[in-house]
């Protein structure tokens, strides 16, 4: 009995399980142990899949992302710029895309001329802006994938509260002689910082080699004047280009540069006139070939008013008939014909019959050179402005006194040292 009781002591005794007591008595209660297990690691592998599945998910689309085309489109100047220069470089870039119906546009609506590169990534203006003028940006920029990004903003330019112009000496189209200088005059006063901006945009383009330079003179009632003149003379039949990109040049307290200046022109045949004083003779020798030998009257040697300027002249203009005044020497308005101007100090060389009897033995003028009215009209027929006039002889030099172009008379390291680049 008390066996009996004692096989059932023990914590809720419960019938065997027949199926453990099959494999051979012993008792296994770790089935559902195992059971949940599995459970658990099978809904843990689940769920580690499930997050390795989200996180190769969102690797991906970082990937993506980083993949992807980025546009970078730009436009030069930017969205709100003020007081542009009008020659600034103007373009729309498209990054790594390609730009389309690109459009720079002015107040009125006014497209701005430009050019698209082969590639359709770059867009340059061609033309250069105005003045005091708002400009608005259009069109897009498309991303290899397709994505478009639009170009917009505006921008000013600067508006001067003056211009500068400038003319030259030497019109499109001229034929002129071998020591012609090219002039550029402009009509205010520059300082030496604008004279050097300027010169930087001033260029002379020849047919063949010429060696010269640029040199500023003095300034004078007009403005300030820059003259460029080659070393030597110009060699016969030479195509001549002259270029003045001022336009959008700061000039300082003068203003901005108004318009661009630009001339094209021929150098002529070689026609050198030779004046010895003390010859009393006037010869012209073209191309290398004497043509002329004239007898002549030079200015008086014993008066240093009346001499005439030794020094390399050029002819200037020329007139059928110039009525001259000397006062301090008692003569005005005095008609004289076939008269080739060859300074600003009223050198000339001209037909004068009062002095026929002196032409070739004696100077007696008050600096001109006298002919013969049928000498003179030769002569006259020949001219053109640049042809240099190389008087020798006298008692006096050409000088800045004498006028304004006297370029002949500066030495070439003193005229290149008048440059506002020279160092």
């Amino acid at each position: 009995m008390a066996e009996r009781v004692g096989n059932a002591v023990g914590p809720a005794a419960r019938p065997r399980d027949r199926a453990t007591q099959a494999r051979g008595g012993r008792l296994r209660r770790t089935a559902p142990r195992v059971t949940a297990l599995l459970a658990a690691v099978l809904a843990t592998a689940l769920v580690g899949g499930c997050a390795t599945a989200a996180a190769r998910a969102t690797h991906a689309q970082q990937q993506a992302q980083q993949n992807a085309p980025v546009v970078a489109a730009s436009v030069s100047p930017t969205a709100g710029a003020t007081d542009v220069n009008p020659t600034a470089e103007i373009k729309a870039d498209g990054g790594s895309g390609t730009l389309r119906d690109v459009a720079l546009t002015n107040a009125k609506g006014v497209a701005v001329a430009g050019t698209l590169s082969p590639d359709g990534k770059q867009w340059t203006a061609s033309a250069p802006l105005g003045y005091g003028g708002t400009y608005t940006w259009s069109g897009t920029a498309v991303a290899p994938d397709g994505t478009a990004t639009a170009l917009g903003g505006s921008f000013t330019t600067v508006t001067p509260k003056r211009t500068v112009k400038a003319t030259t000496n030497i019109g499109d189209g001229q034929t002129v002689g071998v020591g012609a200088p090219i002039e550029v005059h402009f009509n205010r006063d520059l300082d030496a910082a604008a004279k050097a901006a300027v010169e930087k945009n001033l260029k002379v383009t020849t047919s063949v080699p010429v060696e010269g330079a640029w040199a500023w003179l003095p300034d004078d009632q007009l403005g300030s004047r820059v003259h460029w003149r080659p070393k030597e003379y110009w060699p016969a039949g030479t195509q001549v280009q002259m270029t003045a990109s001022v336009y959008g040049v700061d000039m300082g307290s003068a203003g901005y540069g108004a318009a661009d200046l630009t001339s094209s022109f021929t150098i002529g045949r070689s026609q050198i006139v030779k004046a010895d004083v003390n010859s009393h003779r006037m010869i012209v020798v073209r191309d290398g070939q004497q043509v002329m030998d004239l007898p002549a009257s030079y200015g008086l040697s014993s008066d240093p008013n009346r001499n005439t300027r030794s020094g390399v002249h050029i002819v200037m203009t020329k007139s059928p008939q110039v009525l001259m005044t000397n006062l301090a020497y008692g003569y005005q308005n005095v008609p004289e014909k076939w008269a080739v101007r060859i300074s600003n100090n009223g050198e000339f060389i001209h037909a004068n019959p009062a002095s026929v009897g002196a032409q070739g033995s004696r100077n007696v003028t008050h600096g001109c050179i006298n002919l013969s009215t049928a000498n003179a009209k030769t002569y006259y027929d020949t001219a053109m402005y640049g042809d240099p006039v190389e008087v020798t002889g006298s008692g006096v030099d050409l000088s800045a006194a004498d006028g304004d172009v006297y370029d002949w008379a500066i030495d070439w390291n003193t005229w290149k040292s008048m440059s506002a680049l020279a160092s």
